[in-house]
């Protein structure tokens, strides 16, 4: 495998875990119930929830500065064919945590990868952009543009 595989493996997986990290408990849910027979599945670490710091940034580019606090859920799980599937996700539901992890698990078998890209992650991301869009929309209407005069005080 060369660094270039390996790093557009990692891309890959990165973002098809941010995806499911954003993915409800009923969309995730829901495409569990499709999945039919799974291999048998080893709790690595179950779910348990954290706290995590949020750090900003003034302007986005400033020093960063502590934005307070977040409950996060971890969780590993490994599938009987040794796949390491892990999720971290914002909230408190263990169940969400626990489907984003299998979801990656399965999402690295190359028999499933294919299919579970198609039926799983499209459409999660689609829906996702969906909703971003909607929001950019809905507060587009309230954007201010700050601007400023220099004066003449010398």
């Amino acid at each position: 495998m060369t660094n270039k595989t390996a790093s557009g493996e990692v891309s890959a997986r990165s973002t098809w875990l941010a995806v499911l990290a954003r993915a409800s408990l009923s969309e995730l849910e829901a495409k569990r119930l499709l999945l039919g027979e799974l291999p048998v599945v080893e709790q690595v670490r179950p779910p348990e929830v954290g706290m995590l710091m949020l750090r900003g940034r003034v302007g986005g580019t400033g020093n960063p500065f502590n934005l307070g606090e977040a409950s996060v859920v971890r969780c590993a799980v490994r599938l009987g064919n040794g796949a390491l599937g892990v999720a971290y996700a914002l909230g408190r539901d263990k169940r969400r945590a626990e489907l984003a992890a299998l979801f990656d698990a399965l999402l690295q078998d190359p028999a499933r990868h294919q299919e579970l890209q198609r039926m799983l992650i499209q459409p999660l991301q689609a829906m996702q952009a969906q909703a971003r869009a909607n929001r950019r929309r809905e507060v587009a209407p309230s954007k201010v543009e700050f601007f400023t005069l220099v004066r003449g005080d010398a």
